[in-house]
């Protein structure tokens, strides 16, 4: 058994597909099959399930492939390891980030990152912050941009504060409330609401700030989709809160926008997180560029 055999075989089991993966790892099928066909007799196994048409992992497959991405990623590991005490830096970067996130602009940091170094292969991720940093504990993401409420981090992960920012009411340009210098929670309490799904920490930010003015409201648009948010606002079917870093630079090209200062509105922090764990070498390079100095452990 050897490592270009458990590659062959995550690149079956992922792409469901003998051709796809041969061409994903460079190589004739008849030779990817073949290896794998070998690696199934010196297992005692079958791994994939096959038929004219359809590829699957049988419960050895399953149990395999689990093991043999951890043996992978500590291959690599070990590589990048002995390439930055060489002094460069290689491996994979898995990087996520949060739609609204203000703090730092994410295409220039990468771009400053690949210029420094060239030889990681960064993949970037969009989602939820619990969902990043889920995946950052899980070792499926090695650093992520988050926003929480204010007072909260993320669990499990190592984390810094890069923001701290306030909501401000979006509205339609022709609402009632467009041209108000200033309002309260209890001001806006009646109006329909377009807001994140519940249960996510975007938004956690708002029903927070909700609860502890002792104010019910409705929420009449659920959506992880800024962009529908503010869609569904611009047609005036309800009004948001919204970071005011994010949504401001957003709001001053597009004319069916108006915003209004909250003075009990919900704060925010952006954070930076990433696996408490051993940070791999790209990782600490990511750190770096960022200013940022991890833990000695």
């Amino acid at each position: 058994m050897d490592l270009q055999q458990m590659r062959y075989v995550v690149a079956v089991a992922e792409t469901r597909n003998f051709t796809r993966a041969a061409e994903r790892c460079g190589v004739v099928q008849s030779s990817l099959s073949h290896r794998i066909a070998g690696l199934e007799r010196e297992l005692g196994v079958r791994l994939f399930a096959r038929s004219s048409r359809r590829v699957e992992l049988t419960g050895a497959g399953a149990a395999f492939l689990a093991g043999a991405r951890e043996c992978l990623a500590a291959a690599d590991r070990a590589a990048a390891d002995a390439a930055a005490a060489a002094g460069v830096v290689r491996g994979r970067l898995a990087v996520g980030v949060i739609m609204t996130t203000a703090a730092v602009d994410v295409p220039e940091l990468l771009q400053r990152y690949r210029a420094r170094h060239p030889d990681v292969q960064v993949l970037l991720r969009s989602g939820r912050s619990d969902e990043l940093a889920a995946a950052i504990r899980g070792g499926d993401l090695d650093i992520a941009f988050l926003g929480l409420p204010e007072g909260e981090r993320p669990p499990g992960v190592e984390s810094v504060v890069l923001d701290h920012d306030r909501h401000v009411l979006v509205v339609p340009a022709g609402h009632r409330l467009a041209g108000a210098s200033r309002l309260t929670l209890r001001e806006i309490a009646e109006e329909p609401f377009v807001d994140f799904v519940a249960g996510t920490p975007a938004r956690a930010q708002s029903d927070q700030a909700f609860t502890a003015a002792g104010l019910a409201r409705e929420v009449a648009y659920e959506t992880g989709a800024v962009e529908l948010i503010t869609r569904l606002i611009a047609r005036g079917l309800g009004v948001a809160l919204l970071p005011s870093a994010f949504i401001r630079p957003l709001a001053a090209g597009d004319p069916e926008l108006a915003l209004v200062p909250v003075t009990d509105g919900p704060h925010r922090v952006e954070c930076l997180a990433w696996s408490r764990f051993n940070p791999s070498p790209a990782t600490r390079a990511m750190l770096g560029v960022l200013g940022v100095r991890p833990s000695s452990g």
